[in-house]
């Protein structure tokens, strides 16, 4: 095994990239105010962004979900990554080389397991690239691309590859570069064959599939000789780094494009896929060798932001299969927030062919005279019955008002149902609007999700908070409210309350999520230690907490928004007071409550130091309401 990696360079990866350079790579992140950014949470399904960044502290916190740590974190989380796996990825993207306590510098059999799959398959990549390029067998791969319009520039774009007809070229190749064959299996790109690991794909074009980050953790690979008894097309099995349900082809060259235009349009194939770039449409991606689910709706939504102008066109064959295809898609059309299309071209062609015979203006255009996708779908079912009989017209409504219910903006619901009422020739509308809004109305009483409420850092007290020890968060209740604004100026702005924030005991807060995250602060030097270097200091408060739950409420204060726009030393020094004047108030009323058990016969040595102890604090509160911060 590799040894633990040196403290100082995990510190210098850290300090190296970028925290929001990292997440931008997964989803689009806007400005959220107070130098913070914000996203659609990875982490958890949200209509609306709770997901935050900050890139002066280098943490992430969802307000949702509660995930929350730094770049590291971050990376083992949306990769399921090992910490040493994720600060060795990090570490070669800033080009730092890593030591180890044991063993010097990490040998690269020690690597983790699922970079080691990534270093295959990029090693694989770039080998099958030189292949089409220089080798004579290749010849066949490029005419098929010569004869779809795309050329050596083409095939370069987009890394496509050739995968030699020989049993293990690849393989042998791989050993070379020190991959054992127990990885080459495990990557997929090898086999097992009668005499040992051979290669999986061969006389193959192979195209390299990314996932959102841009590794290659996948091939799909495209059968071009008569003799290859193989399916048309055969993808990478399922391992540690790939789920074809979970990917989408092209998704690493179409990202910026898709989070700038608000807009994703879904082919069918590897080769459309490239025909759309090249003809300007740079938002294209697809499926790989699977239908359109909710895994790829996930990705697409952290890149749209599910703002109201967002779009996704899909664009399927005019054909019985595409139909069906459009049909899927679809069912799950109620997962976007954005609006959906279809796109059909003039005589069924897809995005490719339609490049070879009209062009790279034709393929623009193809995505530009859309139709919604919901009314696709309605044509669908309608055309199959007779709607010029009363039958006919009733059995069509019946299959397709169910369709029109599960629209969940309750306007669009109406506006399609009026929609419907004419494509069935219903003259009587409001029946037809009366039928799916009943319809709807039953969904909801039998359970159904209506829209996703609102979350943000306002409902601390939802009961599907992960619970933290003591009673729910209710901002509403003053006392803690100031103390978690204390607690964000001790993280985020400890010049600011430091050194007086330090000499405040664990018991002067209230809610033990609080208190837990003082004591935190303390067994990581006191707010003092952030005037030396605030991002470690951060990463030392993270790391003293007890447990996953106190580490979470550590990120999420170092990263919301304190309350003012203003933040400086009077406003810190409110907070400060307000805390040490509650607790001052909590132990007066602590001491009276004593005297009164004691009453007049107590022991009289007792009641003194009692009745002193009261009249200190007593004349600390005065000077408290009376000086404010100077009298801490």
């Amino acid at each position: 095994m590799a040894g633990r990696i040196n403290d100082e360079d995990v510190k210098a990866v850290r300090d190296a990239v970028p925290i929001d350079a990292v997440v931008s790579e997964y989803l689009q992140l806007r400005n959220a105010g107070g130098g913070n950014l914000k996203g659609l949470c990875p982490f958890h399904d949200e209509k609306s962004p709770s997901f935050q960044v900050s890139p002066s502290k280098g943490l992430f916190h969802c307000f949702g979900c509660q995930e929350g740590g730094d770049t590291i974190t971050f990376v083992m989380k949306v990769d399921h990554l090992s910490f040493s796996e994720a600060v060795e990825r990090l570490a070669a993207q800033a080009g730092i080389t890593l030591r180890y306590e044991e063993g010097g510098y990490n040998p690269s059999h020690q690597r983790g397991e699922r970079i080691r799959l990534v270093e295959a398959h990029k090693a694989a990549a770039q080998w099958y690239v030189e292949q089409l390029a220089t080798s004579p067998e290749a010849d066949t791969g490029r005419k098929f691309l010569a004869e779809r319009g795309f050329d050596q520039a083409a095939a370069e774009h987009f890394s496509v590859g050739y995968s030699p007809q020989g049993w293990d070229h690849l393989t042998r190749h791989l050993r070379g570069k020190g991959f054992t064959d127990k990885e080459l299996l495990l990557s997929g790109l090898s086999q097992e064959g009668r005499r040992g690991p051979i290669d999986r794909f061969r006389g193959r074009l192979m195209w390299p599939i990314r996932d959102i980050g841009g590794e290659v953790v996948g091939f799909g690979a495209r059968k071009l000789y008569e003799a290859d008894n193989g399916p048309k097309y055969l993808n990478t099995p399922d391992t540690a780094i790939y789920r074809k349900s979970q990917v989408l082809y092209g998704i690493d060259l179409a990202k910026k494009d898709i989070a700038k235009s608000s807009r994703a349009v879904v082919v069918e194939g590897y080769t459309d896929v490239m025909a759309c770039h090249l003809a300007g449409v740079t938002t294209a991606i697809a499926t790989c060798g699977t239908a359109f689910g909710s895994d790829h709706i996930k990705i697409l939504r952290r890149l749209l932001m599910d703002n109201g102008s967002a779009r996704v066109i899909f664009t399927f064959d005019g054909d019985a299969a595409g139909q069906k295809a459009a049909l899927r898609a679809f069912e799950d059309d109620q997962k976007f927030a954005a609006e959906t299309y279809i796109a059909i071209a003039p005589d069924g062609m897809d995005p490719c062919d339609l490049r070879l015979a009209k062009g790279d203006e034709a393929v623009f255009d193809l995505v530009e005279p859309r139709t919604p996708l919901f009314e696709f779908a309605l044509r669908q079912i309608v055309v199959r019955y007779d709607l010029d009989t009363p039958a006919g017209r009733a059995a069509a409504l019946d299959e397709a008002a169910p369709i029109v219910a599960r629209i969940k903006n309750s306007g669009a619901q109406h506006e399609v149902a009026v929609q419907l009422a004419g494509m069935l020739g219903i003259l009587d509308t409001q029946f037809v609007v009366k039928r799916v809004a009943q319809l709807a109305r039953w969904a909801r009483d039998r359970g159904g999700q209506g829209p996703a409420p609102q979350r943000g850092p306002q409902q601390y007290d939802s009961p599907s908070r992960p619970a933290v020890a003591g009673p729910a968060l209710n901002l509403r209740n003053p006392v803690y409210a100031t103390e978690r604004e204390l607690l964000k100026l001790a993280l985020q702005r400890p010049e600011l309350v430091s050194p007086a924030f330090d000499a405040y005991g664990v018991d002067e807060f209230t809610a033990p999520p609080y208190a837990a995250v003082r004591q935190a602060i303390m067994d990581a030097g006191g707010a003092e230690y952030g005037l030396k270097d605030a991002q470690e200091y951060l990463v030392r408060v993270r790391d003293a907490a007890p447990d996953d739950a106190v580490r979470a409420m550590v990120t999420e204060l170092a990263v919301e928004a304190i309350l003012r726009k203003t933040v400086d030393e009077n406003y810190a020094g409110d907070q400060l007071v307000t805390v040490r004047r509650r607790a001052v108030e909590r132990r007066i009323r602590d001491i009276q409550s004593t005297l009164t058990r004691l009453g007049t016969h107590g022991d009289p040595a007792q009641l003194a130091a009692v009745q002193n102890e009261l009249w200190v604090l007593q004349q600390y509160d005065q000077a408290l309401r009376g000086h404010g911060a100077a009298a801490l």
